[in-house]
């Protein structure tokens, strides 16, 4: 059996003393913002206290959907570099960046720099993305649907491609009988969908799933626990979402911090694979489960 957690929307705070000179374009609507609505949903104990508890599962790997830091300021990307320091070695974690952490032009390019060996892999050729983390019988398959976008847009990319390199290795690790794992921090299906902040390219992001299959996928992006499904080769593909690491209870707009934990195991000539969801609920200080399915 391998464990895998999922944890998502880091958004580390507090936000560094900054100077007007900083905030030129999006990042002066991204600062007012925070400002005057994040700052309020999104803290550091929280999140320390929800890794605490997902360090104590001791899972065999980790996979950390996006949104690392804020502003993608220099500072926010080195301190992110340090907190994945502190959650565990790059060989038993993968990271896929989000919107924030490509909040600007080169910023992406920025955190590649500065956490290194988190968001590296095995790949088909020079192209930075996919990569693939295997863990025993577990493939991990990061894409990035990260890219800078204009002032009030949080929008994702996912480009052909990509999307041809993503097919040719889900082939490769599918004939190999793999467990395969897609990571992307937008999530794909048609549900949760919007002009401002979806997915370019979620059609075709199906399309490859529909063509070559895969396991499961885990995205973040939303800050809202989900889980939908699409079209796989032969049968659906459970596409789950997790809450944001450090949103607090006392957030309007979304679901207090979470987690998942997901057991996979060889079954037959199949797989299964439990999850379970840990984090806050709305009232009380505890970090329980909250639910617990078998999603495949």
């Amino acid at each position: 059996m391998i464990t895998l957690a999922h944890i998502s929307d880091i958004h580390l705070s507090p936000m560094p003393d900054v100077m007007w000179r900083d905030l030129l374009g999006k990042r002066l609507t991204g600062f007012l913002n925070w400002k005057l609505r994040r700052h309020d949903e999104l803290n550091s104990e929280t999140l320390a206290s929800l890794v605490a508890h997902l360090r104590s599962q001791n899972a065999d790997f980790t996979a950390v959907t996006g949104d690392l830091v804020n502003l993608a300021l220099r500072f926010e990307v080195d301190r992110a570099g340090k907190w994945l320091e502190a959650l565990g070695t790059p060989d038993k974690i993968a990271v896929c960046p989000g919107n924030h952490d490509a909040y600007v032009p080169g910023a992406l390019e920025s955190a590649q720099e500065v956490w290194g060996d988190y968001m590296t892999g095995e790949t088909l050729d020079d192209a930075h993305f996919p990569f693939v983390r295997r863990v025993g019988e577990l493939a991990v398959i990061s894409c990035s649907s990260a890219v800078p976008t204009r002032p009030f847009l949080a929008i994702g990319r996912f480009d052909e491609k990509q999307a041809e390199r993503l097919g040719r290795i889900l082939k490769v690790m599918g004939e190999a009988d793999y467990f395969r794992t897609v990571l992307i921090h937008h999530p794909p299906n048609p549900e949760l969908q919007h002009p401002s902040f979806g997915l370019k390219g979620h059609k075709l992001f199906r399309q490859v799933i529909a063509e070559h299959g895969a396991e499961l996928i885990l995205h973040g992006h939303t800050h809202r626990s989900s889980i939908h499904s699409i079209p796989g080769k032969g049968h659906e593909v459970p596409v789950v979402g997790v809450a944001a690491a450090s949103a607090a209870q006392g957030g309007t707009l979304d679901d207090p911090a979470r987690y998942n934990l997901f057991r996979i195991e060889r079954s037959g000539e199949g797989w299964t694979c439990t999850m379970r969801e840990y984090g806050f609920q709305r009232l009380g200080s505890d970090i329980v489960m909250r639910l617990q399915m078998r999603i495949y």
